[in-house]
């Protein structure tokens, strides 16, 4: 890492580029080139993952002024204005080449939202007293927080500090695995809409309440969208069972009963036909709609809910923020409940490292097997 060293004196020879500004006048602190930076921002969270600390990066992206050589002024003047501001472990580069300007903040105890609005106050006020109110306001500034993203909510907050995912992103393969989903998820709606009907006047004839059971679910980086199922417990049951449970078996102590299984064996809650649409996981059929409207794909991890995902240790994230979730993947194939949490997460991540459309294809096969036996199904 980059350390503060000593102030020179400014030099009134401007660089012989606008868009060189590695080499600073005034305050001394380098400023990473992208590639640079980005290898340091992937570090930093790696080491705050280690050690359980939390980062901020501060993002002032200065697209919105159109011309380039005053867009380097302004950066300049922000660069220059920077330097009592940063701490000598902080970091100072591009995150956008000579577009957005990144300031990472290492090794903090904690990122509460109390610290990111004094840390968002701090910086725009830099921004208007270097700039200027009129050239400030044509810059956009946020602040972004690791490790703990969904319990820091708020208008300065943009939480997307997986940088060196999107630079894995293979667009091809996104492409054509976007295709297979719509390729399979219209048909089987369209060839499946019988079944479908059956489902839906068995589930209303079982017990009162709506035929779907729509739910909050976390998908890719994180974002919401209306999960849907058949439902499968009765109205009004106590989300709270589930949630102690959950708590219990991602922190390694699965509850007395479970039989040290990710879902709930004898749950009360579910009807006796829930247990059918379970075991058979017909109950998941509808998700079909959300892999047609993208919120999910055919093949992926499972989406969790928010309180699933403020529990996860930082390594368990990656199984959602690195991938759009699934209707089914390696971890329904190989081992659904049965497996213990981390394994699951584990599986998750083998799929994401060695993801193709070859491997999408295989667990689509294998999936109606595992359907079909009910192992690890409840």
């Amino acid at each position: 890492m980059r350390k503060h060293t000593s102030s020179t004196q400014p030099s009134n020879k401007p660089p012989p580029k606008a868009v060189r500004l590695r080499s600073l006048a005034g305050n001394g602190f380098p400023v990473e080139d992208e590639p640079d930076f980005t290898r340091q921002i992937y570090l930093e969270r790696r080491r705050a993952e280690r050690y359980q600390r939390n980062l901020l990066l501060v993002l002032m992206d200065g697209t919105g002024i159109a011309d380039p050589l005053g867009r380097a002024a302004a950066f300049r003047g922000l660069i220059q204005s920077m330097a009592d501001l940063l701490r000598d472990t902080d970091v100072l580069g591009w995150y956008s080449r000579d577009t957005v300007l990144g300031i990472l903040l290492p090794n903090l105890e904690q990122a509460d939202q109390a610290l990111i609005r004094a840390v968002f106050g701090k910086f725009s006020d830099l921004m208007e007293n270097s700039l200027g109110a009129a050239l400030a306001s044509r810059m956009e500034l946020t602040v972004h927080a690791f490790p703990d993203p969904l319990g820091l909510s708020g208008d300065s907050t943009d939480f997307t500090l997986y940088p060196e995912s999107q630079h894995k992103t293979n667009s091809l393969f996104q492409a054509l695995k976007r295709g297979l989903d719509l390729g399979v998820s219209l048909p089987a709606l369209l060839l499946l809409s019988p079944l479908f009907a059956l489902l839906a006047v068995a589930v209303k004839c079982s017990s009162r309440g709506p035929v779907l059971f729509r739910q909050v679910r976390l998908g890719y980086c994180a974002r919401p969208f209306i999960f849907l199922k058949f439902r499968t417990m009765y109205p009004g049951s106590d989300a709270a069972v589930h949630e102690n449970y959950v708590a219990a078996f991602i922190a390694g102590r699965p509850l007395a009963g479970s039989d040290g299984i990710y879902k709930i064996t004898h749950d009360p809650r579910v009807t006796g036909l829930g247990r059918i649409l379970r075991r058979t996981s017909l109950d998941e059929l509808p998700q079909l709609w959300n892999v047609l409207r993208g919120d999910m794909s055919l093949v992926g991890p499972r989406p969790p809910l928010r309180y699933e995902f403020e529990r996860y240790a930082p390594w368990h994230r990656r199984r959602i923020l690195d991938l759009k979730p699934g209707i089914t993947g390696l971890w329904q194939v190989l081992g659904r409940s049965s497996t213990t949490f981390d394994e699951m997460v584990r599986l998750d991540l083998r799929y994401a490292r060695r993801r193709s459309l070859w491997l999408d294809l295989k667990i689509l096969f294998q999936t109606p097997g595992a359907m079909l036996s009910g192992k690890g199904a409840y």
